[in-house]
């Protein structure tokens, strides 16, 4: 059995790497485990593996807020120290510091 640790923490501020979108961490995946719907509607030339964490973001761009499900292949830390405006953060996270977010609720 292969085992996969995640590069990224809950609370984590990262940021696509093709994309104009950055978010927080809120949930990590050890593999793929959305819809094969949902794969297959990605551009076969552009699919990321299967075998790898699959994050959860709470991401903006520009114009919106929205739920991200992304692969960690795609994904680098972000640097900015500039917190992130989703306003379902304080749902999951509480302070803002050094560039992470406090986990507000305790997962099992």
């Amino acid at each position: 059995m292969l085992k996969t640790r995640a590069r990224y923490q809950l609370g984590q501020v990262v940021r696509h790497r093709k994309h104009p979108f950055r978010g927080v961490v809120f949930d990590v995946d050890p593999e793929f485990s959305n819809t094969n719907d949902w794969y297959e509607a990605i551009p076969e030339d552009s699919r990321p593996r299967k075998d790898q964490p699959f994050y959860h973001l709470l991401a903006e761009n520009d114009e919106s807020y929205y739920v991200a499900y992304v692969s960690e292949q795609n994904l680098v830390a972000d640097y900015s120290g500039e917190p992130v405006r989703h306003p379902d953060l304080e749902e999951f996270f509480g302070g803002f510091q050094d560039g992470q977010y406090e986990m507000y609720v305790q997962f099992n």
